[in-house]
């Protein structure tokens, strides 16, 4: 076996874990209308061995990053605390803090952020009686 066959067998090795496969893979594929083959081609001249193994890490974290920022935005977060700056910057993120947390113990987003419209109309009500 020569090195470039060496290579890429242990960027199979990583890209055909559990992991990669239910985290990664298996939802991009989807999302992306490919096979689970040509992703894995993709990626596989993308990226070295070393951000490969890296790779999956930072995916879980972006989704909590992606998660807040649709938060931000279905909750008009940026015109109610960007444009008219009648909710505080920090308001607006321990809001969203707090219902990436719910999310990811179990709840759906569909229920967090009808909570999330629920306490946002609250402070604005707040806001609106100071």
């Amino acid at each position: 076996m020569d090195d470039k066959e060496r290579l890429r067998l242990m960027q199979t090795r990583i890209v055909k874990s559990y992991a990669w496969q239910r985290d990664v893979i298996v939802p991009l594929s989807k999302d992306f209308d490919c096979t689970v083959e040509e992703l894995e081609e993709v990626f596989f001249n993308l990226f070295d061995l070393g951000t490969l193994e890296a790779l999956h890490g930072t995916f879980a974290s972006a989704k909590d990053i992606c998660l807040y920022q649709k938060f931000h935005a279905d909750l008009r977060l940026c015109w109610f605390s960007g444009t008219l700056e009648v909710i505080s910057p920090e308001d607006a993120k321990q809001l969203k803090m707090k219902l990436v947390e719910e999310v990811n113990n179990g709840k759906s987003y569909e229920e967090a952020l009808k909570e999330g419209q629920l306490e946002l109309f609250e402070l604005l009500k707040k806001e609106a009686i100071y």
